[in-house]
């Protein structure tokens, strides 16, 4: 049996070049395939044209051990993805008498007619694996050349059926061709640019080929991929742990807050259940976007009382306390302010921690002072406050100063958690 390292994923369908529908079976094979330590070359989408299909199946065989195809093993006419492989490895098609019995009492289970068309879908080459299809009508298959050295898994288009066909019988197929797996740990970075964590940890990023380390940006945080490759899981995760416990004995180490942690807010939820904290949110600019996604965490209800978003000045000055002179002296948007709102919220909604916002979102307001993008993050707890000044770019979005605000507020209330508990 040969074993597969490589494979190419092309996805077949005119609907995903003109963008009628977005891609999702790429990027689920993909992260399979990791799984199983199969290394993906490339994706390539193509229509539903047979001469393209030909040529790109072509290229896709010359590029990997594996091809998985997705799309085109319908009934219709210009569903083609079967008989293209099948000429490509010199195969005759002919009626899968299983295949149809399992289409028809898809049929029948669903109370829909079956039309002569779909007995196209039940047509195989002799020497295909075939994987039942119970959640569709256009069963998988897999075909080899005749020196197996190369392998195509045809698979339907709809996500619904692609991915558990796949995790129910493909998955276990591959398995037995794969002598190695992959496995992926993640590091999340918040407070340094991706940039500077390169800087920092070039040498652990440049000189560990196996495991790898890869940066990945999203707004305001980096997260650090490390990825192994090994005989087993455990051998390969142990051999990520020991490049992750040398990044956090780095300078980068200070500004991790989780490792497969994958939000700041459920960072912050765990941290906050595992020292028994309670935290409240006083918000201006952000809307409630702080605890929109605080309570997008389950479970959050035993750590997180409840939040206050004072837009005007009125309504800080009489729900949060902030005092009418900070206000007119200091301006709504300022350290004195958020912190105000910070004590004002922890003390009303008794709180061990509290975290406010305000600041200017833009993309009107701001002065010459306090520009559009200027904002405030005030934290408030019964053993002192604390603040932040965020400076970000005018020529960002709204959208953009909001999120990295409530990021920045979510960050601040986690430092918080770890001063109060030293952890």
């Amino acid at each position: 049996m040969t074993t597969i390292k490589t494979a190419h994923i092309l996805c077949v369908g005119t609907e995903l070049l003109l963008g009628d529908i977005v891609n999702t079976n790429a990027a689920f094979l993909s992260q399979r395939l990791a799984q199983l330590g199969i290394c993906v070359y490339k994706h390539t989408s193509v229509g539903d044209n047979p001469e393209r299909l030909k040529a790109a199946l072509s290229e896709a065989l010359s590029d990997a051990d594996l091809v998985i195809t997705s799309g085109g093993l319908g009934p219709t006419y210009d569903d083609l993805t079967k008989e293209t492989v099948a000429e490509a490895f010199g195969l005759e098609l002919e009626l899968d008498e299983r295949s149809l019995g399992i289409i028809r009492s898809y049929f029948e289970r669903t109370g829909r007619v079956m039309t002569k068309n779909n007995e196209k879908q039940a047509m195989m080459p002799r020497t295909a694996h075939v994987f039942d299809n119970h959640y569709g009508t256009a069963p998988a298959l897999a075909v080899s050349s005749s020196d197996g050295q190369k392998t195509v898994i045809m698979l339907p288009g709809p996500p619904g059926e692609l991915t558990r066909i796949f995790d129910e019988e493909v998955a276990p197929f591959l398995r037995e061709r794969s002598d190695s797996v992959l496995v992926s740990k993640n590091i999340h970075i918040f407070g340094i640019g991706e940039s500077a964590v390169e800087e920092k940890i070039k040498t652990i990023m440049t000189t560990s080929e196996n495991p790898t380390v890869a940066p990945y940006c999203k707004e305001g945080e980096v997260r650090l991929r490390v990825t192994a490759k090994a005989h087993s899981e455990d051998a390969a995760a142990r051999m990520c742990d020991g490049v992750i416990e040398q990044i956090l004995g780095s300078e980068v180490g200070r500004f991790v807050y989780g490792i497969d942690c994958d939000t700041l807010e459920r960072a912050l939820v765990d941290k906050l259940h595992e020292h028994a904290l309670t935290l409240c949110t006083a918000e201006s600019l952000t809307g409630g976007l702080i605890a929109e996604r605080v309570t997008s965490v389950a479970g959050c209800s035993d750590v997180f009382f409840g939040g206050c978003v004072t837009y005007t000045n009125e309504i800080k000055h009489a729900l949060l306390g902030v005092s009418e002179d900070t206000l007119a002296r200091c301006g709504a948007v300022s350290c004195e302010t958020a912190m105000e709102m910070a004590r004002g919220a922890r003390e009303r909604l008794g709180t061990d921690i509290a975290v406010s916002a305000t600041g200017f979102a833009g993309p009107t307001g701001g002065t010459d002072q306090t520009p559009v993008g200027t904002v405030f993050i005030g934290v408030s707890t019964k053993y002192g406050e604390d603040f932040c000044k965020l400076t970000l770019s005018h020529m960002r979005s709204r959208e953009y100063i909001r999120t990295v605000s409530a990021s920045n507020a979510l960050n601040m209330a986690l430092l918080a958690v770890k001063k109060l508990t030293k952890s």
